[in-house]
């Protein structure tokens, strides 16, 4: 009996081993995603044991690259080398598309979930975590009656900053694309690293960059125009030691928030002397209404306008009607000034815009 007992006990102990064991093997798989290399070449992995194909779709390629299974299920591929930026990209899992779950950099967006990946360049570039001093980006709620709801702002204030001292600062109101959220323009735009870093090298001035949430369903689109002169502007002059005067006040955005950019500066130059727009999509009512007939003092905004400002890239699908805008505005008499880089409709030309702009506000 006696000998039965420990063959029992032993036994018992042996499978909860073996348990284990599988179960520790199970968990701890290591694989990294993404592993940028020195040479800039990228290779990402996906663990996927029972998938038919999986592809890796990326602004890094032409077309989604086919992965390849080892023996523990997981799918891999090397791509590059890759020219330094921040790109996005997902797995195509059996056409299904899944961001890398063992990456924590996600794109901030309400329609598709990609992840990023960082591929630093070998002199820092402009939107990289440098060593200079930096400001703070904050979470803010307002209440707007234009909406009649509570609503989130993404502040992002200089290097030493004083909510109560005496120093006022200049505002960016910075919106972000159709499908984006008010995080895009850090998560993804690192909106707040260009600044600190073009603040240190003395090539933009302090200011403080607001970034709302433009997506104001189910109300119509124009109630973010009125949200922000009615509640955004009001908030944050109440709240932060602000400039209030035009020349102090900037309005900028891409995609849907460069359309939207249109509506808001050229509705209200006695309110934005700069007005600064990527990419406009303008295929909106509020556009069509706001300048199918539109005949402006053109004498009397350029005066009002600083800077008035449309960015375009050769490959973006919006290329021809910006074009036709830019040459709407310049029938109008307005003083556009563009910028026409390579490349699309991508949150790495928004940096490149961004950077840009940041450099000809409030001078």
């Amino acid at each position: 009996m006696h000998n039965k007992i420990l063959l029992r006990g032993l036994l018992i102990l042996i499978l909860t081993i073996a348990v284990q064991n599988n179960y520790s093997q199970q968990r701890t798989l290591p694989y990294v995603s993404p592993e940028v290399h020195k040479d800039k070449r990228v290779t990402f992995r996906f663990r996927a044991p029972n998938a038919r194909e999986v592809k890796l779709q990326s602004e890094m390629t032409a077309e989604p690259v086919p992965m390849t299974k080892d023996a523990g299920g997981i799918w891999s591929v090397t791509i590059g080398p890759v020219k330094p930026d921040i790109y996005p990209y997902c797995f195509v899992v059996d056409s299904i598309q899944v961001a890398d779950p063992v990456n924590v950099l996600l794109f901030a967006n309400e329609r598709f979930k990609f992840s990023l990946v960082d591929i630093p360049g070998d002199q820092p570039l402009i939107h990289s975590l440098q060593d200079v001093p930096h400001g703070n980006v904050v979470y803010r709620y307002y209440k707007s009656s234009t909406l009649g709801r509570t609503r989130t702002l993404v502040i992002y204030t200089p290097p030493g900053f004083d909510v109560n001292g005496k120093t006022k600062y200049p505002v960016l109101y910075l919106i972000h694309g159709g499908s984006d959220t008010e995080e895009t323009w850090t998560k993804v735009g690192r909106a707040h690293l260009i600044a600190d870093n073009l603040i240190a090298q003395g090539k933009a001035k302090p200011m403080i960059i607001v970034m709302p949430y433009a997506n104001v369903m189910p109300a119509a689109r124009d109630g973010f125009t009125k949200d922000v002169i009615n509640d955004i502007i009001p908030f944050i002059e109440s709240n932060y030691p602000v400039y209030t005067d035009s020349y102090n006040r900037a309005v900028a955005g891409f995609s849907v928030g460069g359309g939207q950019t249109l509506n808001i500066g050229l509705m209200n130059p006695d309110k934005f002397a700069y007005v600064c727009s990527y990419a406009p999509y303008t295929a909106t009512e509020e556009f069509r209404a706001n300048f199918s007939n539109w005949s402006p003092d053109a004498a009397k905004m350029n005066q009002q306008l600083k800077l008035f400002s449309i960015y375009i890239a050769t490959d973006d699908f919006l290329y021809e009607s910006v074009k036709q805008n830019i040459e709407m505005f310049r029938e109008k008499k307005l003083n556009v000034q563009t910028l026409v880089v390579p490349g699309g409709h991508t949150w790495m030309n928004c940096k490149l815009y961004l950077t840009n702009t940041l450099q000809l506000l409030f001078k």
